[in-house]
């Protein structure tokens, strides 16, 4: 055999290592693949004996031998009960005198592994020595694991036979060796010993100043980009200097609420401390990287660790930790879990130690229960008693569904495989439409064929018909592949509204023709590669024969490319103000059918009689048209495609032009006369405030609206906020409960009727006025 284990033994002062760089015969040589070339054993003394000699009586190797392969197998004084005492640490032995024994040394490592399941204990053949940690050469791979390692699992054997260390279980013994180093200095007197070591690392070191966001001159475009979203990014924070936090070895045996208010951490260190619990505020560190909570008196992980998606390290060594939480699950980044040192139930080690941190972490992902869901978001009622008698009223839904394209595991593998199934998203989709019964339906990023075969036949049940576009990109593409681009849907009521004109606007090829923008590159360059559009629709009204226009659109996504965003939604609201025009002037619909009110199924009750429809609504001017407008525009309330929006204007020469040109835009500025809200902002500064429409992990805002004429239309209930207690155990959408990183949006509106004038009365003056009057009468 030519690889076993040393174990420090009580009287042993040295550890002996292969002192041959070359072994005696190709057989000897065991070398796992992708093991590193270096020898860490050329770091040790070369006076050290050599293994290859028969130790002699002297020798603490006559100890290590008769404590490891006596028969009966016993612990002794070199035993551990349930993670306490000494932690061996692996080595590498040269077995090559022994090679006449080997067959005995196999029948007596069978045995071995027969006697575990009489150990009633979760003792290991270890050393006492509390400071000696767990560790392997790098250079080889041993052919003899004892199955006893520390915690008594067998994890290591199968069936009596060796198994190799992977390359993960290495890097996981090389960690708990290094912290139970930092433990050993900690406990010397020396606390903050990572602050410590990075002392050195940062010193000389001076802050960076911010540096503008700007865009690359993507000249070609790029289809990698455009597949992109806001999950890629990470919301904007204040500028920090700092992201570590040092807390090891000071005694703590709480960790104070403050700890927790710095949510721009990236690394916690609060090993080496009292610690029984973690409070589940620790949720609130979402931008960790690293924590480390080894050496502390833990005897469980707090589900809400589950938040922080980013982690890359979690080390738990030498706790009490026997269980992990499913919802560790989020942490699909996690390279390493570190458990060693723990009671932990062998299930859950043998998987670590077999197939690493990924696999665990998948399992407990995958196979956790399906979560309860949230109780149902609230529809919040704005209206007075005026504005409730008034029956002109309909309802807008809007939702950017997640194309099935666009969510990917990379984006989104916090949440289970089976909530990202497009077969299982479609279907909470629908259900979501149908529930809030919405005279219209205005879906981002739907592609064809999901328009064609799924939405469109399905929403035909509830009286729905529809419109759609896909983006310009598939008029270039073979007909299979253009029925997986997306575009914008718009479905109405056909029962209640008529489709008097439909138009969509690519805004690509509108920037391109337009007469100012002739020969400017940045037109070229960075608007025409982004081929997203709008789509506007004129419907009137059956019964009350109001008119309406629906606008349904989707901007591009990139924070770096903010001019593009601002530029596609001046477009869009030139567009509608031209179209306006033409609406205003629409000749009167002749020919609405007269309809029934629906009634119940009821033979005891008469059938409503037949009403006759009002005559088109006429409109002295565009703005005088009720105006409604869903839109993702990826783009926050503090941005310049906001401002457009909402104000009506942006100058020239905003900072969001990033100074490029285009045309009349960055010569004479961009502008619309539209009187126009966001129904959201409605709740703003009061509690019902929702306080995002995009949410994950990396990003959180408002990033989706329905705006209204508020000249033409009164906004009388909007659709609430996700129950806040419930988003505090959720790191991001979607899930099994939302369907898309999105959220859905509703708003129910009233059509303004005309103002009347109030009558001129004759002014009065007072008292002494009337006085005056009845003298002359």
């Amino acid at each position: 055999m030519a690889d076993g284990y040393r174990f420090p033994q009580q009287s042993a002062g040295n550890y002996y290592y292969q002192q041959h760089t070359q072994p005696h015969h190709p057989r000897h040589q065991i070398i796992r693949n992708g093991t590193p070339p270096n020898n860490i054993r050329s770091a040790f003394s070369a006076d050290t004996p050599s293994p290859s000699r028969s130790p002699d009586s002297h020798s603490p190797a006559q100890n290590l031998f008769g404590g490891m392969f006596n028969q009966n197998h016993q612990q002794g004084q070199h035993g551990r009960v349930n993670g306490a005492g000494g932690r061996g640490m692996p080595a590498m032995y040269n077995f090559q005198h022994q090679n006449n024994h080997q067959p005995q040394h196999m029948q007596h490592h069978t045995n071995i592994q027969q006697d575990h399941t009489a150990h009633a204990t979760n003792g290991a053949v270890l050393g006492h020595h509390a400071n000696y940690s767990s560790g392997v050469l790098s250079n080889s791979t041993p052919n003899f694991t004892p199955g006893n390692l520390q915690n008594g699992h067998s994890a290591t054997t199968r069936g009596g036979q060796a198994q190799q260390i992977t390359e993960h279980w290495a890097e996981q013994l090389r960690l708990h060796k290094d912290s139970e180093k930092a433990h050993a200095q900690m406990m010397e007197g020396a606390p903050n010993h990572y602050a410590r070591l990075r002392a050195g690392e940062n010193r000389g070191i001076t802050p960076t100043p911010a540096q503008p966001v700007t865009a690359p001159d993507d000249s070609q475009g790029n289809e990698n980009r455009d597949l992109g979203r806001m999950a890629d990014q990470e919301s904007p924070v204040k500028r920090q200097d700092w992201h570590n936090m040092d807390l090891s070895g000071q005694g703590l045996r709480v960790l104070s609420a403050p700890v927790f208010n710095y949510v721009f951490l990236k690394e916690l260190y609060v090993a080496s401390n009292k610690l029984g619990y973690l409070p589940p505020t620790i949720g609130q560190l979402r931008h960790l990287t690293l924590l480390d909570v080894s050496n502390n008196q833990l005897a469980e992980l707090p589900p809400e660790l589950g938040m922080c998606v980013y982690m890359k390290q979690l080390l738990a060594f030498d706790n009490q930790i026997r269980t992990l939480p499913n919802e560790l699950g989020s942490l699909f980044q996690l390279d390493i879990l570190g458990i060693e040192g723990n009671p932990l139930d062998p299930t859950t080690r043998q998987v670590i130690m077999e197939q690493g941190t990924k696999e665990l972490i998948k399992r407990l992902r995958e196979e956790a229960p399906v979560p309860m869901p949230p109780t149902p978001r609230p529809i919040l009622d704005l209206t007075g008693e005026v504005t409730a008698a008034n029956k002109d009223r309909f309802k807008v839904f809007s939702f950017n569904i997640l194309n099935e394209g666009a969510c990917t595991e990379r984006l989104y593998g916090y949440s289970p495989k089976a909530a990202l199934e497009w077969s299982y998203r479609k279907e909470q989709v629908l259900q979501e439409i149908q529930s809030q019964d919405a005279d219209f339906v205005c879906l981002q990023e739907v592609d064809t064929e999901t328009f064609k075969e799924y939405f469109s036949m399905k929403l035909a049940y509830s009286k729905y018909k529809g419109v759609f576009w896909p983006r310009t990109r598939s008029k270039t593409m073979a007909e299979k592949d253009a029925k997986a681009v997306d575009g914008c849907a718009t479905f109405y009521k056909y029962e209640e509204w008529i489709l008097l004109d439909k138009q969509l606007v690519d805004f690509a090829n509108l920037a391109i023709n337009r007469a100012d923008t002739k020969g400017q590159h940045d037109v070229f360059n960075r608007i025409m590669p982004r081929d997203h559009i709008g789509v506007v629709c004129f419907f009137e009204n059956r019964k009350t024969g109001s008119r309406l226009i629906v606008v349904n659109t989707h901007l591009y996504w990139d924070p770096a490319y903010c001019d593009v965003k601002l530029i596609q939604t001046a477009i869009l609201l030139g567009e509608v103000n031209r179209l306006a025009e033409r609406y205003a002037i629409w000749p009167a619909c002749k020919d609405k059918k007269s309809y029934s009110l629906p009634t119940e199924d009821d033979g005891d009750v008469e059938p409503a009689p037949e009403i006759t429809p009002e005559p088109s609504k006429e409109y002295s001017s565009k703005t005088q048209i009720p105006l409604v407008i869903c839109a993702d525009q990826n783009s926050t309330a503090d941005s310049s495609v906001f401002e457009l929006f909402a104000k009506g204007s942006v100058r020239p020469d905003h900072p969001e032009l990033l100074g490029h040109s285009y045309g009349n835009f960055t010569k004479d500025g961009m502008e619309h006369p539209f009187s126009l809200r966001s129904a959201y902002t409605n709740l703003d500064k009061t509690p019902d405030a929702v306080p995002f429409t995009n949410y994950t992990p990396g990003f959180r805002g408002i990033i989706d609206h329905i705006w209204y004429s508020t000249n033409a239309l009164e906004n009388t209930s909007l659709l609430g906020k996700v129950d806040p207690e419930y988003m505090r155990t959720v790191p991001g959408f979607p899930n099994y409960h939302f369907p898309s990183d999105h959220l859905s949006l509703m708003a129910e509106f009233a059509i303004k009727g005309p103002k009347l004038k109030k009558a001129l009365q004759e002014p009065d003056f007072g008292p002494s006025s009337r006085r005056d009057d009845r003298r002359r009468n």
